[in-house]
């Protein structure tokens, strides 16, 4: 199952149209995690202290680990943000605070390196950006980081579309031209 991680707020979001497209390419059933629909904890003193004591006690059952688990069991995941602030909206922030946890998402080897126990092989980020200044590191860039070496997931795919805002843009064709890439690359091959 994939795990479709919706960081998009508005409706007639660019974001999700590509990432629509995607998972219809994939052609794999998914399930959607809309995460303006969440209501997440604080990661205050109170939620580290509980969370600490749950995976002391080994218990990755407790209603606190409901998001990590999902995580941790996808076969593939695909994670739709817009390019905000050099970024990602902040709610993708706080899910990947509630979706990192020792135990279950990944632990430390003796040595200290964190070492991935999560099921998926790939991760997609879909994102769009108004502008052609998309420095890859930062908002992609630090999901693949996750991704790669904390998590396990060894592959990481970036699907963008940028210039969208620019004035004279032609933004359908830059959409269009995104979604055939999207088909090319990731189309099943018969």
């Amino acid at each position: 199952m994939i795990l479709f991680v919706d960081a998009c707020v508005r409706k007639d979001s660019r974001t999700l149209r590509l990432a629509e497209h995607l998972l219809n390419t994939l052609g794999e059933p998914y399930e959607r995690l809309r995460l303006a629909d969440c209501s997440f904890p604080a990661a205050d003193e109170k939620f580290l202290a509980e969370r600490d004591r749950l995976i002391y006690e080994g218990n990755f059952t407790a209603p606190l680990f409901e998001y990590a688990g999902q995580f941790a069991r996808a076969d593939a995941i695909v994670i739709a943000a817009p390019f905000w602030d050099l970024s990602f909206p902040a709610l993708l922030k706080v899910y990947i605070e509630q979706v990192n946890v020792i135990g279950l998402t990944f632990r430390y080897t003796q040595e200290g390196i964190p070492e991935g126990l999560c099921r998926a092989d790939t991760l997609y980020y879909v994102t769009t950006a108004g502008g052609e200044f998309f420095p890859e590191s930062y908002g992609f860039g630090y999901v693949d980081a996750l991704a790669k070496n904390f998590y396990g997931i060894k592959n990481t795919e970036l699907i963008k579309a940028t210039g969208l805002d620019i004035d004279g843009a032609q933004t359908k064709k830059i959409l269009l031209e995104c979604e055939k890439d999207i088909t090319e690359r990731f189309g099943k091959k018969q």
